[in-house]
C-alpha cells in the first residue's frame, strides 16, 4: 500500500505540473485577447470537459501533457493576400497549408484581431514562455520549501545501527563464524551521539569514519546519551575498507571507483538528520539544481545510448539515466515505502526525496521546452525572435514591414522531432521495465 501511494502521489504532482504548465499559457493568451477555444490536460479521448465561456475545459485519458488551443497559431500566406490557395503541391507545402487552414477555420466573425499571429513579438514571447517559466516557478517554490521547511540532509555521528560482527572478508552476507563488531562489544547504543574520538571532535559521520580509520588499536568515544556525557573504549579491528579523506569525501582510485585499503573498523553506523536552512540560501539551491539539470541534458544523446545498451545489453543502468513516467513512478514508490535505505527512513526523509523528484521534473521540462523546436514552446519563440529581428531590420533599413514569419514551414522538422520524442519515451519505458535506475540504498 505505501508503494501504491507514492505512485499515486507522483502521478498527482505530475498531472498539476502540467496543469499549471499549460496554465502559465493560457492566462496571458486571455490576457492579450487571444480567443482560446480549448485548455486540455492530457491526450487522447476526452474523459471529462466543461465549457466556460468560449473555452473548453478539460481532462484528457493519457496524462504524458496537455495544450491550449489559440486561433490563429500559424498566419495566412501573406502573397495570396491573407487569403490561402486553393491547391499546393508537394507533400510538406500540402501539409503546411492543412496547417494553416486548420488555424484558421476557428477563426469567426469578430475574432480576426484575436489571433495570436497578429500580437507583438513580446506578447507572443511571454505566452509561449510562460508554460516553461510555470515549471520553473513550481520547482523554486518546491525546492525553497525543502530546504527551509524540511531542511537538507546530512550525515550525523548519532548511531543509528550497530554490526553484530566484523567479517573478515568484506564480501560476506552473514555472521557465522564471524567474531563480534568492536562497537558490539562496548558499550555503545542505538541512540548515542559521538561528540570526540581520541579527543577530536566529531560534526559528521564521515569526520566520524576518518579518525575511527586512522585510530590506533585502542580508541576512546566520548557519546551524548540522555543529557549525559559517556566515555566508551574500544578495542579496533584492522578490517578492508573504502578509505575516506580527512573531508569526509571517499578516496577515488583512477577508475573512479573507492579506494580499498587495510583500516580500522568499529561497525557502526551513523544517522541522517535534516536542518532548515536559511531562505536566503534559496536563489544558490535553486540555481544549482537548474545547472546540473542543464549539464544532464546537454549530454542526453550519450545517456540514451546507455539506455539503449542498459535495455537491450547487460550494462548497468547509470543512476543519471533519463526516466520515463513509469521510472518516476517506481523510484517514488521506493521511496515511500522506505526501500531506499536511510535517506527514507523518516517521514522528513520521504518527503524530501519525492519533493525533490517533482522538482527535478519541472526543471528538466522548463529546460527541454526551451529546445527551439517546434512543436516545442522553444520553436515558437525561436519563430516570434526571428521575426523581431526581421522586422527590427526592416526599419533600420527604412523598409516596409515584413510579413508574420510563417513557422508553419517547420511542420516537417516539427513532426520529426515529434516522432523522435515519442520513440526516445517508447525505449525510457521499456528500459524502465526491464533494467530500471536503481538509486542506493
Amino acid at each position: 500500500m505505501t508503494y501504491l501511494l507514492g505512485v499515486l502521489l507522483m502521478a498527482l504532482g505530475i498531472a498539476l505540473s502540467i496543469a499549471l504548465h499549460e496554465i502559465g499559457h493560457l492566462v496571458p493568451a486571455k490576457k492579450f485577447g487571444v480567443k482560446v477555444t480549448q485548455y486540455m490536460v492530457g491526450f487522447g479521448p476526452t474523459i471529462w470537459a466543461r465549457r466556460r465561456g468560449e473555452t473548453e475545459y478539460g481532462i484528457k485519458a493519457i496524462p504524458l501533457g496537455g495544450y491550449v488551443r489559440m486561433i490563429g497559431m500559424f498566419p495566412p500566406r501573406p502573397q495570396d493576400g491573407g487569403r490561402l490557395r486553393a491547391s499546393s503541391t508537394g507533400r510538406w507545402s500540402q501539409m503546411a497549408e492543412q496547417a494553416r487552414a486548420e488555424s484558421m477555420e476557428e477563426v469567426g466573425p469578430g475574432d480576426e484581431d484575436r489571433v495570436f499571429y497578429k500580437l507583438p513579438v513580446w506578447k507572443r514571447v511571454i505566452i509561449m514562455f510562460g508554460g516553461p517559466l510555470m515549471n520553473l516557478v513550481i520547482a523554486a517554490v518546491v525546492l525553497t520549501g525543502i530546504l527551509v521547511f524540511l531542511g537538507l540532509p546530512a550525515s550525523t555521528p548519532k548511531i543509528s545501527s550497530i554490526s553484530e560482527c566484523a567479517p573478515t572478508d568484506v564480501t560476506a552476507t552473514d555472521c557465522t563464524g564471524e567474531p563480534p563488531s568492536p562497537a558490539l562489544a562496548s558499550d555503545l547504543e542505538v541512540g548515542d551521539r559521538i561528540t570526540h574520538i581520541n579527543g577530536v571532535p566529531v560534526d559528521s559521520w564521515a569526520e566520524a569514519s576518518y579518525e575511527i580509520q586512522n585510530s590506533g588499536e585502542q580508541a576512546l568515544f566520548v557519546v551524548e546519551r540522555a543529557g549525559e556525557t559517556i566515555q566508551i573504549p574500544a578495542t579496533l579491528v584492522e578490517r578492508d575498507r573504502p578509505v575516506y579523506n580527512a573531508d569526509g569525501t571517499l578516496q577515488l582510485d583512477e577508475a573512479g571507483e573507492p579506494v580499498m585499503e587495510p583500516r580500522r573498523y568499529f561497525g557502526a553506523s551513523g544517522s541522517i538528520e535534516y536542518a532548515a536552512r536559511p531562505v536566503t540560501e534559496a536563489p544558490a539551491f535553486v540555481g544549482g539544481a537548474v545547472l546540473d539539470t542543464a549539464r544532464i541534458f546537454l549530454k542526453l544523446p550519450e545517456k540514451l545510448v546507455g539506455v539503449y545498451q542498459a535495455a537491450f545489453g547487460n550494462q548497468e543502468r547509470d543512476v543519471e539515466s533519463p526516466m520515463s513516467v513509469v521510472g518516476v513512478g517506481r523510484v517514488a514508490g521506493e521511496v515511500t515505502d522506505g526501500s531506499l535505505g536511510a535517506l527514507t527512513d523518516s517521514v522528513e526523509g520521504k518527503a524530501v526525496m519525492l519533493l525533490s523528484l517533482l522538482a527535478s521534473l519541472n526543471i528538466a521540462l522548463f529546460v527541454f521546452n526551451l529546445v527551439p523546436l517546434l512543436p516545442l514552446d522553444g520553436g515558437h519563440i525561436a519563430g516570434a525572435l526571428w521575426e523581431g529581428v526581421k522586422k527590427a531590420w526592416a526599419r533600420v533599413r527604412g523598409l516596409p514591414e515584413p510579413a508574420p514569419v510563417d513557422i508553419a514551414k517547420a511542420l516537417p522538422i516539427a513532426y520529426t522531432v515529434a516522432l523522435v520524442l515519442v520513440g526516445m519515451t517508447v525505449l525510457l519505458v521499456y528500459a524502465d521495465l526491464v533494467n530500471p535506475v536503481r538509486l542506493a540504498g
